[in-house]
């Protein structure tokens, strides 16, 4: 079997080496399932894992990609899929995505509808559920508030500014470069900002009469985390997703008392084990969008297996890429 492997833990472009003769995963126990890789999504988190920094730590040797879709194709006694359905979803590491064959529990992949193609089902996975569970049940967006998004040309920002959109909120983007920005309108974005050039705390006031975003939806961190205290509605909601920026802030817990707004973490992984049902619940909510035209995942690149992983990484880290990259093995 082919398949990208870390067998120690480093930068992505010093670790992650391409092998042809990797042992298939076990046959599956419980209600694990087998699944024939058909697309897996890049996710900032691989590098992360390669590193050894993610909050999930595989033991080595493994095999990195937190999200595909596929064919099952075998399955345990207690799965709750049989073989040749066709599924997207988180598979089990240290079998991850980026090989020809991944394994997964069955709880964790979800049935995918026709209408829904192997490579949009993988790049909607992780980044649509991270925005579902933020907007909807971390910051209970409602329809006509504003909602910031940070880093909108981007995997996890593009699906933000979709899926604030389809809820009826009006949406501003930042983003870096002009080009950038005319890709967070086409995605449905209402108003972009270009950081490189424009202040977003005194655009957000100016757009919003001076009250501020009622949700601001952060991967970034550090500095843009404090500016965005600056212009955050009275009884706003700043939601936690990450620190893409390479550093998390420091709460000024004495501002978000006399504001009154509140700082939600969304650590999607936890509902995995913690809350399946909403996953599942959320995947079918995402499905039904997607069937409506409402959202469409922004895919940049598709590129085969053996392609320069740690290359694709190093653009998707550096903030280069807009959307998401797939592989397809």
């Amino acid at each position: 079997m082919r398949a990208w492997r870390v067998h120690e833990h480093g930068e992505a472009a010093e670790v992650l080496r391409f092998e042809t003769d990797v042992a298939p995963p076990d046959p599956p126990e419980g209600d694990e399932v087998l699944i024939d890789v058909r697309a897996a999504a890049l996710n900032f988190a691989d590098s992360l894992l390669c590193r050894g920094t993610y909050q999930e730590h595989p033991p080595l040797p493994f095999t990195p990609g937190l999200e595909v879709a596929g064919l099952v194709t075998a399955a345990g006694p207690e799965a709750t899929h049989t073989v040749g359905d066709r599924v997207s979803g988180s598979p089990l590491l240290p079998r991850g995505g980026f090989a020809e064959v991944a394994a997964a529990r069955s709880t964790d992949v979800f049935t995918l509808p026709p209408t829904l193609p192997d490579a949009a089902a993988a790049a909607m996975h992780v980044t649509y559920q991270t925005g579902w569970f933020a907007l909807h049940r971390r910051a209970a967006l409602q329809p006509g508030e504003t909602v910031l998004v940070h880093a909108g040309a981007g995997g996890v920002g593009s699906a933000a500014v979709q899926l604030a959109r389809a809820a009826g909120a009006t949406v501003i983007a930042t983003a870096g470069g002009a080009a950038k920005v005319a890709r967070c309108l086409d995605l449905g974005a209402h108003h972009g900002v270009d950081y490189r050039t424009e202040d977003f705390v005194a655009v957000v006031n100016e757009l919003t009469g001076g009250r501020g975003a009622d949700v601001i939806y952060d991967s970034v961190g550090g500095d843009t985390f404090t500016r965005s205290t600056k212009c955050i509605a009275w009884e706003g909601r700043l939601v936690v997703i990450g620190a893409a920026g390479g550093a998390y802030a420091d709460a000024r817990t004495n501002h978000a008392l006399v504001k009154n707004y509140s700082i939600l973490g969304l650590n999607w992984g936890g509902y995995r084990s913690r809350r399946p049902d909403l996953v599942a619940e959320a995947h079918e909510a995402l499905a039904g969008l997607h069937a409506r035209g409402a959202i469409t995942p922004l895919i940049s690149e598709t590129l085969p297996l053996d392609t320069d992983l740690p290359a694709a990484l190093a653009r998707l880290t550096s903030g280069s890429t807009t959307g998401k990259l797939v592989l397809v093995p």
